[in-house]
């Protein structure tokens, strides 16, 4: 599977960098959308409540997988306006010769507006993001494991081809980008792929696009990871299924990069070699961590604070 050198523990994290900008419409949409009138809809929404947060899968799983001590890579199209987040990427001690600037895009955002019952209205500017192909893989230099996560559409399907031409072992997580390929793009990826993770709604269009149910998909690939909000999630391995507890949040503030926390966890188990169901349960762990804070990127913990944690969620050390 693997011709890669065991002595790096550098984690190559293929995705995308981004700017959030969340905004808070004290109301419902609802009641602001006429049925009646949606022929001609023009609406205007106050927001007295915006904040701007660091995103993208690529920087959130990069800041969970440093946070624990793991050295991640991120691979990423950034735009001419991502000077402070090349910055801040610098300042945690995260990696930042694979991240490329593309200087006449816009670096990809995403305008999110939630109203009272949480329903969402998103705008999704790609912008540099859609540049990721001019990425390779073999730039990055030695790479103990790799992650896919959403990013541009060829950049995905290239880097996936890289990997197994180089040896590297991967995750594919095609996340909000799955709607992107059809059944022989996801066949070719999970042919390639040593790990999968998906959260629930995302495995059912996986099963339905390629008509495979999880125990098939599973035979693919090492482990097959499905994440399951606060139900917890499954790991599907050697056609055994895994039932990983959610570790309680001390409160529920914002969901946002809850799954990028989650694959930081995974991928650091991976390269310490804890095993895929360890693996996730750290991965549960840091999920929790990450909920009870507003902003993908703003939660901060020791990890002598995470393995106390772990042990008192889990009933063992992790390391």
């Amino acid at each position: 599977m693997s011709t890669h050198s065991t002595q790096s523990k550098r984690v190559l994290i293929c995705g995308s960098i981004a700017f959030d900008t969340i905004m808070v419409f004290e109301g419902r949409f609802k009641d602001q959308i006429l049925p009646d009138q949606v022929h001609i809809l023009n609406v205007a929404f106050l927001v007295p409540s915006l904040r701007k947060d660091w995103g993208g899968c690529a920087g959130n799983i990069a800041y969970s997988l440093n946070m624990l001590g793991g050295k991640p890579v991120p691979m990423a199209t950034i735009g001419h306006d991502a000077g402070g987040y090349f910055q801040r990427l610098q300042t945690l001690g995260i990696e930042t010769t694979c991240v490329k600037q593309v200087s006449e895009e816009f670096t990809a955002q995403a305008f999110i507006t939630t109203d009272l019952d949480d329903n969402q209205i998103t705008a999704f500017h790609p912008g540099a993001m859609s540049h990721s192909h001019l990425n390779k893989v073999s730039d990055a230099g030695d790479i103990a494991i790799g992650i896919i996560a959403p990013d541009g559409r060829d950049g995905m399907m290239q880097h996936a081809e890289q990997f197994a031409a180089a040896g590297v072992p991967f995750v594919f997580d095609p996340g909000q980008g799955l709607p992107m390929f059809g059944k022989p793009e996801l066949d070719r990826f999970l042919e390639l792929a040593t790990y999968a993770a998906v959260n629930d709604y995302e495995a059912k269009m996986l099963c339905d696009r390629t008509g495979l149910t999880l125990e098939q998909i599973s035979e693919k690939l090492e482990a097959l990871v499905v994440t399951r909000g606060a139900e917890g999630s499954w790991i599907f391995e050697k056609g055994q299924r895994h039932d990983i507890p959610c570790v309680k949040a001390e409160k529920i503030a914002d969901p946002t990069g809850c799954g990028d926390a989650y694959r930081g966890g995974l991928l650091y188990g991976l390269t310490e070699g804890m095993g895929i169901v360890n693996a996730a349960k750290l991965a549960s762990l840091m999920g929790s961590l990450k909920i009870a804070v507003k902003g993908p990127q703003t939660y901060q913990y020791s990890q002598e604070e995470i393995a106390s944690r772990f042990a008192a969620a889990f009933g063992h050390q992790p390391w």
